[in-house]
């Protein structure tokens, strides 16, 4: 595995942890409870990170098969989206988005929720906000292409 890779996914973990750590501690909360959701939420976004953010970024500099799937499957979608969308590429750019947002929005809330973590959305708040602004700027490059 490749020393980037894993360092993505440790990188993704300790902001995430850390975030999750902050957003749960208080008075009322109790400690156990604060470190649990901190490691549920770091886990998470480490393994999101290393399983699917982390290859993505690296398939614009590798020409492997996977990556090239991957990379016609992103355009096939922008623009069978700007196509329905009155041929308008951005347009396009603006909603293709929208689908893989809302499954990891879905799912880091879903792991919270069935956690139980007390303060659910500071504490996911910013994967969904990294999420959308990956996403949009990973649409906007492939625009550009």
């Amino acid at each position: 595995m490749n020393i980037r890779l894993i360092m993505s996914g440790v990188v993704s973990f300790i902001f995430y942890f850390s975030w999750a750590f902050w957003a749960n501690s208080a008075a009322d909360i109790a400690k156990s409870v604060t470190f649990q959701a901190a490691l549920v939420q770091g886990l998470y976004s480490g393994f999101v990170t290393l399983a699917f953010v982390t290859p993505i970024i690296c398939m614009f500099h590798s020409k492997t098969p996977q990556n090239v799937a991957i990379r016609q499957s992103f355009n096939y979608a922008i623009n069978s989206s700007a196509s329905y969308l009155s041929n308008k590429k951005i347009a396009g750019v603006l909603f293709a988005p929208i689908i893989p947002i809302t499954v990891q929005s879905s799912l880091v809330i879903m792991v919270n929720v069935v956690n139980q973590t007390p303060n659910l959305a500071l504490t996911v708040a910013p994967s969904i906000f990294f999420t959308a602004l990956y996403a949009y700027t990973y649409m906007l490059a492939l625009l550009k292409k």
